[in-house]
């Protein structure tokens, strides 16, 4: 949960597009990122793959008025709402986007390729397949996620101190810098159109993600001696404290996203 999902982009600037805040080429190459390229298959009227920009026009003209986020994990999940087909999908991905207004979603594919290992590009396969026009599953509001998010944090910090998890070092302090640079670069994650609380949440949702991160990491040994070993049962017990917290970021991470949809849904 260090940088936002490859769904929050979709659907974050997914939506300025719809509103009419973006054009089509800024929302792509926002959705892009890093990546190499994005394509979509199994869009209705399509027999192979389409570009992005041609995806995103045909499925409003089908109807699709928002997009929201689904981060769905085993036992939870979290922002999906059917079939089962595409519910399976998305949890094999740990991620999707779920059209509002009309019935399709969208589950990403990654691939790597390149000459050599530390040469490798990103290309992404978007699959296009029938969702069900229901209510997400578990997705708080953005006052009940910021709300649990504070509690979360303060939870977090107290299970840190008594695991006596040490935060620190150079692995750490690698991970706290590409956190602060993301932050400081991605003020517009959630592209324009999105009210300052989502991106208020947002932005806690991945601090405490980053504390669960470098929590279940192996380098941060008990004693605070950074890089000690950690043994099976510490690991075990840093995961079965830490998930409700984790659970906590991931409901608040989906909420945050969602937020321009749930705007419109409530006229």
């Amino acid at each position: 949960m260090l940088s936002e999902p490859r769904s929050g982009r979709l659907a974050a600037w997914g939506n300025a597009l719809l509103a009419g805040l973006v054009s089509p080429d800024e929302a792509v190459l926002a959705i892009v990122g890093d990546d190499a390229v994005h394509r979509v298959e199994g869009l209705p009227g399509e027999e192979g793959p389409v570009g992005l920009t041609l995806a995103l026009g045909r499925l409003r003209a089908l109807g699709v008025k928002g997009w929201r986020v689904a981060l769905p994990a085993p036992g939870h999940p979290l922002g999906l709402s059917g079939p089962p087909e595409f519910n399976a999908r998305a949890l094999e991905a740990e991620e999707a986007v779920v059209g509002y207004g009309a019935g399709f979603g969208l589950v990403p594919e990654v691939y790597e390729a390149g000459p050599e290992p530390g040469d490798l590009h990103v290309e992404v396969l978007w699959h296009c397949l029938p969702v069900r026009e229901a209510p997400p599953a578990d997705v708080p509001s953005l006052g009940e996620a910021e709300r649990e998010l504070a509690e979360a944090l303060r939870d977090a910090t107290v299970v840190l101190t008594r695991l006596d998890v040490a935060a620190s070092g150079p692995v750490a302090e690698a991970a706290l810098d590409a956190y602060r640079a993301r932050a400081e670069a991605g003020r517009q994650v959630l592209a324009p159109g999105y009210p300052p609380r989502a991106v208020r949440v947002l932005e806690l949702a991945q601090r405490v993600g980053l504390l669960v991160s470098l929590a279940y990491s192996p380098a941060y040994g008990s004693g605070g001696a950074h890089g000690g070993a950690v043994s099976a049962s510490e690991m075990a017990a840093r995961a079965e404290a830490l998930r409700p917290v984790e659970r906590v970021a991931r409901r608040a991470q989906v909420a945050a996203f969602n937020a321009w949809v749930e705007e419109r849904e409530r006229g």
